[in-house]
């Protein structure tokens, strides 16, 4: 158990400093000079000619040797200085936290909608497995995989915002302007998660230990709840961290079309404005926290299912 822990929290810690690097270089790979982009993103003002620039280079050290200067940047970053700005010039921070929180906000809600959905449709579909209700479950919820975000957005707003007046069409002021939304990004998890509690719920029900409790005569719903249930979600688990980390940076889409103001929208803005302060702080929090969720999924994964660990340890 201690090294399954150790092995998992070391490769969480080289995960998230190559991570930090290639976000780090980010203004040594895009067009211009980057000892101007980085000055920018220090220093407030318009216009810096070169002679101060020069001054401003020596004083920042920026002629320093590029892996000196990453471990800098990093340790300002530990210290949650993301620098300014390019369009508001305002510290980085003060954008994404209340951007984050926002993001955070609305894959919470879609994540619990799609796994309570995926539960009783799975559940219902290995009970009935092979029946009318298991094709109908499998081949809708397969469907839904194809659905592209991009054509169902607007469709939505079109029927239940602008024809049936029944919710807002943009915006994020309350439980209403959530609901398309999160119906918009939990199709796809919803149709990945009631395949594998499908799977898991099957597995589960022909274990040795169901197959003898059912024989000593437990009831089916308290066989469903003891044995099969436990162990027939665990994949559920892992899947939803995976989403989480996915939707965290890939609710661009959703959150453009739907003028909310979170990790997707912010990013867009600041690839569009080539805001790159602004971009590195984005993605640095979105990798790290996707890293941090995965690698959490995987110990609780790690913890439930001891041959697992075995295995991986």
């Amino acid at each position: 158990m201690t090294a399954f822990l150790a092995r998992r929290t070391a490769t969480l810690g080289i995960t998230v400093l190559l991570a930090s690097f290639v976000v780090f270089l980010i203004p040594y790979v895009t067009p211009g000079d980057p000892v101007r982009k980085i000055i920018r993103s220090r220093v407030a003002g318009e216009v810096i000619d070169d002679s101060v620039a020069q001054a401003l280079a020596a004083d920042l050290g920026l002629q320093d040797p590029l892996m000196m200067q990453y471990l800098r940047w990093l340790g300002r970053l530990l210290g949650g200085d993301m620098g300014l700005s390019y369009a508001s010039r305002t510290p980085v921070a003060e954008q994404v936290l209340p951007a984050l929180a926002v993001t955070l906000s609305l894959v919470v809600m879609t994540l619990g909608a799609a796994a309570a959905v995926s539960v009783v449709l799975g559940v219902v579909a290995a009970l009935q497995e092979g029946r009318a209700a298991d094709r109908v479950i499998t081949t809708v919820t397969q469907a839904f995989i194809a659905v592209p975000e991009y054509w169902l957005a607007p469709v939505l707003v079109l029927v239940f915002a602008l024809n049936l007046s029944l919710l807002p069409s943009a915006g994020w002021s309350g439980p209403s302007s959530a609901v398309l939304p999160v119906a918009v990004l939990a199709l796809r998890p919803t149709s990945y998660f009631t395949s594998a509690v499908r799977e898991g719920v099957l597995d589960a029900l022909g274990a040795e230990h169901v197959v003898a409790a059912r024989a000593r005569g437990l009831g089916r719903v308290r066989t469903l709840r003891r044995h099969v249930l436990p162990n027939g979600l665990l994949p559920l688990t892992t899947l939803v961290a995976v989403w989480f980390a996915g939707l965290l940076g890939g609710s661009v889409i959703v959150e453009v079309v739907f003028a909310i103001p979170g990790m997707g929208r912010l990013l867009y803005d600041a690839v569009r404005n080539s805001d790159i302060p602004l971009a590195q702080g984005g993605v640095v929090v979105v990798v790290g926290l996707a890293v941090l969720l995965t690698t959490a999924a995987d110990l609780v994964h790690g913890l439930l299912n001891p041959r697992l660990r075995g295995r991986r340890a």
